[in-house]
């Protein structure tokens, strides 16, 4: 049996599902923890959330190419993909970095 591919390709990202992703503060807020923590399990980020809320903000930033998913048995790894966003965005995360005030 196939999987379908969870994250697009490094040229498949495209610039309005990143903005997408990074639309919502929850998702945004996301993106600025793991940019300050390169090591970080789903599971501690908004741990007081439903699962199912956390897990769809999840898979809106994987799906639009902004983070990449690590399954180490139970736990889900999240890291930015911070050098395929510089290919195709050069800047972007530098000035969300800048721009970015915690909520």
């Amino acid at each position: 049996m196939m999987r379908t591919r969870l994250e697009p390709l490094r040229d498949e990202i495209c610039l309005t599902a990143v903005f997408y992703a990074l639309s919502d503060p929850v998702r945004l807020d996301i993106v600025r923890k793991l940019l300050s923590n390169t090591d970080v399990s789903c599971a501690t980020l908004y741990a007081d959330m439903p699962k199912s809320t956390r897990s769809y903000h999840f898979r809106v930033l994987r799906e639009s190419g902004v983070t990449r998913t690590f399954v180490e048995g139970v736990c889900h790894r999240v890291i930015i993909r911070c050098d395929d966003l510089n290919f195709r965005f050069p800047g972007l995360l530098d000035a969300l970095n800048r721009a970015s005030k915690p909520f």
